[in-house]
């Protein structure tokens, strides 16, 4: 054991594998680290646990890394926890014959608490969604270029996890964005503009699987953001593409996405139309307007437990009022990237939707993020997106 690391001790018996202790079950140290200082954890009874990120500020206020004594976390331990995710992308996964847009490092899932990492061609972003993730950035940073030679980096923090993890950082400013390509369709991803992600590489196997299945059809995409499934859509052969999103700036990203595309061998481009989806759909619905297939991709809903039932309302309405417009025996792609929200609550909304709404729906398909997004067995909240794919009988 590396003796010179602050040890912290815990309260109660410890017997869980999750990498997460929270602070009731922590007794507070006598010199307080600083938040995401690397410690040693041991048991009421002195026994040692293992050794991770310890953040006083935080309610999460461990978070395991390595359960091997013997083992440092030092700057080569984050250049081998990175190795070892670009390979499961690039060998296992063989990402790069699909495309140069995928997630390089997927927080708990990789094996490091709070950092999130996406690769957009030869741009990386950096999401820290802990301290420890922030205050070991020089050696995440490093570890990065040595698996991909001349990258350039953007690097966020958003202003909620900074509060509650209690450190500062300024995103960074004026990246340049970069062009991906996905299934031979192409992106702008621009990170340093309205949405920190610049592209959501999550949906890349649910865009692919269903672009196959609207050729010739009217297809609807709401909440459709830069226009990822529109793209697809008009990319794959439909016959007509909506794509409605409340935000006028992420609009004009997906036109921006759709001329980079066009023209299409179809002839047909998507039309993009700034609107809220309720009033629009109710209007749609009045006007007796009906989509062979609809998509509904809601941007998250809540990061509070406490607004979770609150969000499943509004799941409710608007996965109703989506379900009024598409025509019998057409299909109905729903999404949810609340992580708060499990896979059982958003089938069972989506039940109540389709009874309110007077129709039967026919579930052909349960997914969820691609593989680049891995979560491990005991740690359920890597596991965020839910992706339903159904067919509406009448």
């Amino acid at each position: 054991m590396n003796t010179t690391l602050p040890t912290v001790r815990l309260k109660n018996a410890w017997k869980s594998n999750h990498p997460w202790i929270f602070q009731r079950l922590v007794e507070k140290p006598a010199q307080r680290p600083k938040p995401g200082s690397i410690v040693d954890v041991v048991g009421v009874d002195g026994e040692w646990i293992g050794r991770g990120f310890y953040n006083g500020h935080s309610r999460i206020a461990v978070r395991i890394l390595e359960t091997d004594p013997a083992v440092a976390v030092d700057a080569d331990w984050f250049a081998r926890k990175l190795a070892d995710a670009v390979a499961l992308r690039r060998q296992t996964l063989q990402l790069d014959a699909v495309s140069n847009a995928w997630r390089v490092f997927h927080s708990e899932g990789d094996g490091i608490s709070g950092l999130v990492v996406d690769r957009y061609d030869d741009l990386l972003v950096v999401g820290f969604f802990s301290a420890g993730a922030w205050r070991h950035r020089s050696e995440i940073f490093e570890a990065l270029r040595a698996q991909f030679p001349g990258c350039r980096f953007h690097s966020f923090a958003d202003e909620h996890v900074q509060k509650q993890e209690s450190f500062d950082y300024r995103d960074t400013q004026g990246t340049e964005p970069a062009i991906i390509t996905e299934h031979g369709i192409r992106f702008r991803a621009d990170p340093a503009g309205a949405h920190k992600t610049g592209f959501f590489a999550d949906q890349r196997e649910n865009r692919e699987w269903l672009s196959h299945r609207v050729a010739g059809q009217r297809v609807l995409d709401l909440c459709c953001n830069t226009g990822g499934f529109a793209v697809y859509a008009a990319a794959r052969g439909a016959a007509e593409v909506v794509g409605v999103d409340i935000d006028a700036e992420v609009i004009e990203i997906a036109k921006g996405n759709a001329k980079l595309n066009a023209p299409f061998e179809s002839g047909v481009r998507p039309r993009f139309v700034q609107a809220d989806i309720f009033p629009w759909l109710r209007d749609a619905a009045n006007n007796g307007e009906r989509f062979d297939v609809v998509v509904l991709d809601p941007a998250k809903m809540t990061r509070d437990r406490d607004q979770v039932i609150p969000a499943l309302k509004k799941y409710l309405d608007m996965n109703k009022l989506a379900l009024g417009v598409v025509r019998p025996g057409g299909l109905f792609a729903t999404f949810s990237c609340t992580g708060l929200v499990s896979e059982e609550q958003f089938l069972d909304m989506l039940r109540r939707a389709a009874f309110y709404a007077g129709r039967t729906v026919q579930v052909l398909k349960v997914a969820g993020a691609g593989p680049d997004h891995p979560f491990l067995a005991h740690v359920q909240e890597s596991r965020y997106l839910k992706a339903v794919f159904c067919r509406v009988v009448d």
